[in-house]
Order: C-alpha cells, then sequence, then structure tokens
C-alpha cells in the first residue's frame, strides 16, 4: 500500500505548481485525504484536506485563497489527491506529504491519519 505524491519542483514566486497523490495498493475512496508540509527546522504542519466524497475541504489561513485541495474518486482503483498551488510565496518552501486519514472526513490533525506518502519537495524563489 502506497501513496505517492509528485509534482514538486522548483517555481518564482508568484507561480503555480499542482501536486498529484495517487494511492495504489488500495483504494482510500471511503477515507479522508490530506496535504501536510515541512520547511527545514520546522515541524509538519497541515496545509488541507478533503472527505471522501470531496463534497467537503479545509485549508489552513496561510493558505486559503491561493492553494486548492480536490480528488478524483472515479477511477476507484487507483484514487487521486491534488493540491493545486497558485501565488506561490518563498514561505511555502517545504516538503509536501499527502496522507490517508483513518476515517472519511476532512480531517486536520497529523495524529488523525494512517497513511503518508513519501513527500514531494516545493521550492519557491524570491
Amino acid at each position: 500500500v502506497q501513496l505517492q505524491a509528485s509534482g514538486g519542483g522548483l517555481v518564482q514566486a508568484g507561480g503555480s505548481l499542482r501536486l498529484s497523490c495517487v494511492a495504489s495498493g488500495r483504494t482510500f475512496s471511503n477515507n479522508g485525504m490530506g496535504w501536510f508540509r515541512q520547511a527545514p527546522g520546522k515541524e509538519r504542519e497541515f496545509v488541507a484536506a478533503i472527505n471522501w466524497k470531496g463534497s467537503n475541504s479545509y485549508h489552513a489561513d496561510s493558505v486559503k485563497g491561493r492553494f486548492t485541495i480536490s480528488r478524483d474518486n472515479a477511477n476507484v482503483a487507483r484514487n487521486t489527491l491534488y493540491l493545486q498551488m497558485d501565488s506561490l510565496k518563498p514561505e511555502d518552501t517545504a516538503v509536501y506529504y499527502c496522507a490517508a486519514a483513518r476515517g472519511a472526513w476532512a480531517a486536520t490533525f497529523a495524529t488523525e491519519y494512517a497513511k503518508w506518502g513519501q513527500g514531494t519537495l516545493v521550492t519557491v524563489s524570491s
């Protein structure tokens, strides 16, 4: 069972990136999913979460209005989670992790997540 995150890279401030997270080995279509990030020397922090249907989501205040979480459950065997990141700032530089929650809701605490991906690095230059 794996969560594979991709889409990170180097971008200038004001630019955009779209992160993807693909689940393989089992389906997470009945689980809430989320994105967290960890900047160098800092603790991991919540970015965004979405419920199992994609009908409810939460975004951290620091990214609200710039980032959008979404999911595609159409392919049950290969659920995909997305994070559209616009108007990027240097302070968004971090390793971004996708995760699958234990429950079906949009969970905002890391302890509510049971499965984590390996992370993808986002670097925003000024």
